[in-house]
């Protein structure tokens, strides 16, 4: 029987996302290609040491168990194959069960994202992003100094979640940035029974809320995996416009463990005492006021990212 990722959350990532390769990358980035190969081969014994997205692949793999793999995580890479090696090496010293990777020497590789079925692409270059989410991948360029996640929680996966323009459509938003608070308060008092379209990150939180149900289900089976999941909605909306976000999810199904309605406030201390392995956001402001405190990524889509 051929092997197949159907019923798994896939996670591509790409190995600066996964791995501390600030230092190598600036070869890269400086086009010097043998340069980075030759550098990143006399380093092939040294483990990289973790990247910003880490903890989030680090706990999702745990979900896996001897009969039972509900993840599966896909290196991603611009690098060459032969730097592939070092990335495999630092996959192996760090216990990461990751067997698939793809490295396109340069070459943007988003293409793959569809054929390897991926719930989310995470990556430090943004033009990558941009495209897997134009092919209608969730994407996010990760912040490589952002913080990294604590151990607090070693048994449970965090993630927090803006809404309009990553879980929800851009809808709203345009509305607020063309006619501002007042508009988009009416819009959405007058809207508050009508779910908001789906956003980008809608089939990321469909997938996590798809594992939480099988894990949930094998919780006390000999052999399960002790792991869980906690999502938090973390957005700027407030009363009264929370109730249109809140019966979107619900007319979806899925629940979320905390809904944030911050009313404007920056995002950054309460993402801090959430302590997420990963927060997603469409405004760089936002991005930026919470790397300090938590793993962050930016989502490049609706109108506050136009293309050019």
């Amino acid at each position: 029987m051929p092997a197949s990722l159907d019923g798994r959350l896939v996670v591509a990532i790409s190995s600066r996302a996964l791995f501390d390769f600030e230092e190598e990358n600036r070869l890269f980035e400086g086009s010097d290609d043998r340069a980075y190969m030759d550098l990143q081969l006399d380093r092939i014994e040294v483990p990289a040491k973790p990247g910003v997205a880490f903890s989030l692949v680090r706990k999702l793999l745990n979900f896996n168990t001897d009969d039972a793999a509900r993840v599966e995580v896909v290196i991603l890479s611009r690098n060459d194959p032969a730097s592939g090696l070092r990335v495999f090496r630092s996959v192996s010293h760090h216990g990461l069960v990751i067997e698939r990777g793809v490295f396109t020497r340069g070459r943007s590789p988003w293409r793959y994202l569809k054929p390897l079925q991926a719930h989310l692409f995470l990556s430090a270059n943004e033009a990558d992003v941009r495209s897997a989410l134009a092919a209608g991948v969730p994407a996010a360029r990760v912040l490589p100094h952002a913080a990294r996640a604590g151990d607090a929680h070693p048994d449970e996966v965090r993630i927090a979640f803006d809404g309009d323009a990553v879980l929800f459509s851009d809808e709203a938003e345009r509305v607020f940035q063309q006619g501002g608070l007042d508009a988009f308060q009416d819009h959405e008092i007058a809207r508050a029974r009508k779910p908001l379209p789906d956003g980008p990150f809608k089939p990321l939180l469909q997938g996590l809320h798809d594992l939480r149900q099988a894990s949930e289900w094998r919780a006390g089976v000999p052999g399960a995996s002790p792991m869980r999941i906690r999502t938090a909605l973390v957005t700027a909306r407030g009363a009264p416009a929370h109730e249109r976000a809140i019966r979107t999810l619900m007319d979806w199904g899925i629940e979320v463990d905390e809904a944030l309605f911050l009313g404007g406030l920056a995002k950054g201390e309460f993402l801090r005492e959430f302590e997420p392995d990963f927060f997603f956001d469409d405004q760089t402001g936002h991005v930026d006021n919470a790397a300090p405190h938590v793993p962050s990524g930016h989502v490049a889509s609706g109108v506050s990212n136009p293309t050019s």
